[in-house]
């Protein structure tokens, strides 16, 4: 564990203004958690998720842990709940996304929640401040990699990017005191470039939220323009080129009738096909659940997924999951559960479609739904998440219910 000179700390302590710091000197003695991140905005996906779900539950089951989420917005603001909004300026065609500037103000902000731990959930400007935080403060930092930046180099700016990149992104993750991975294959990629025991923690999901019971599969054929002899494939995220959806695209191309594929949110203009279907992306839980419950099965053509939460939503809807035999979704799927191809080509994923269909896809989706309540409920995840607290901080308010002290 790094430790902070005690005078470098006396000097931003002063500055803290003094509302904040007679909080942060007051009579609450909960342990204090801060995660922050700059993946969350408007039509974030599983990081977001991650956090909120997260907040939730340590608000219902953790009263002597205090927890504050510093993520960018459009400005300064404190929600009252336990959020705190830095301005950022937005990225361009970013999906609403925000790139913090300065890594001394966002450290500031950190040092002003007085944590005990801190999660960083990128190794951007946030989760650079953070390790500053984590140096000043003398507190441990983790490293939660939700992202592989090397793929994404290679893919967006060519495979010669991901060597220098890579190495970057192993050098700055080294620092962290730990770092937790959401797949075995996330891990493995963090030992690769010298991460000392990255640990694979699965996400989770709300399993009373994402149900089967709350599908109409009738009336969203009937709004799509569809029938029952229609087989509805769906596919839920941002348009992103890494998501793979124009495999997705030409596999239902080749499928033909009775295949249609219905991309929520995830188009952004690309070509789209006569057997596609599109509906903008869904902000509310609630209607993604009710949406993913109404379809026959969830389709996923990433290959090199860090873990993909969205198919843990939808399998917890009870869908069967057609996926790539590569990368973290692949974790989450098998025959029990649905269909992997085995690369992500139109073809082979064509072909995993079909093998799906031939077999009794309502109970591989019943399947599906039992996987994620024994294996993946929020419950389940963040008692262990808050037991690696615990083991990290040595305090017991994160791995036991106490209740809050006065």
């Amino acid at each position: 564990m790094r430790h902070g000179g005690e005078v470098a700390y006396g000097m931003l302590l002063d500055r803290l203004d003094a509302r904040t710091a007679q909080a942060a000197r007051g009579g609450d003695t909960r342990v204090r958690l801060v995660d922050t991140t700059m993946l969350y905005a408007p039509r974030s996906g599983g990081v977001k998720r991650y956090l909120t779900a997260k907040k939730a539950w340590l608000g219902e089951n953790r009263p002597g842990v205090r927890h504050t989420l510093v993520v960018p917005g459009d400005r300064h603001e404190y929600d009252g709940a336990g959020r705190l909004s830095i301005y950022a300026a937005p990225l361009p065609f970013a999906d609403g996304y925000r790139w913090p500037a300065s890594r001394v103000a966002w450290m500031k902000r950190l040092l002003r929640q007085r944590p005990d731990l801190i999660e960083a959930g990128d190794p951007y400007t946030p989760g650079l401040a953070a390790l500053k935080a984590g140096e000043v403060l003398g507190v441990p930092v983790v490293g939660f990699c939700h992202t592989d930046l090397g793929a994404l180099a290679a893919l967006h700016v060519g495979e010669w990017a991901e060597a220098p990149v890579r190495r970057r992104w192993g050098d700055t993750y080294r620092r962290f005191d730990r770092v937790i991975a959401p797949s075995r294959f996330m891990a493995g990629r963090l030992a690769d470039v010298g991460v000392e025991d990255p640990i694979a923690l699965p996400l989770g999901v709300d399993t009373k939220l994402f149900h089967p019971g709350d599908g109409d599969g009738e009336g969203l054929r009937r709004r799509l323009g569809l029938d029952s002899s229609h087989r509805l494939l769906v596919f839920a995220g941002r348009p992103a080129r890494e998501k793979r959806v124009d495999v997705l695209i030409e596999a239902v191309e080749r499928l033909g009738h009775p295949y249609v594929l219905l991309l929520v949110g995830a188009t952004a203009g690309m070509a789209v096909s006569n057997r596609v279907l599109e509906l903008p992306y869904e902000t509310d839980p609630r209607r993604l659940a009710a949406l993913l419950a109404s379809c026959d099965a969830f389709v996923h053509a990433n290959d090199a997924e860090p873990f993909g939460l969205v198919v843990l939503e939808a399998m917890a809807c009870g869908l069967p999951v057609v996926g790539v035999a590569h990368g973290g979704v692949a974790e989450s799927i098998d025959m029990a559960v649905g269909q992997l191809a085995d690369q992500s080509t139109p073809r082979a994923f064509a072909e995993a479609v079909r093998a799906l269909f031939s077999r009794d896809a309502a109970m591989v989706g019943h399947a599906a739904r039992q996987r994620v309540v024994t294996r993946h409920d929020w419950d389940l995840v963040l008692e262990r998440l808050c037991e690696l607290y615990g083991e990290i901080t040595g305090n017991q308010r994160f791995s036991r219910p106490m209740v809050a002290a006065a």
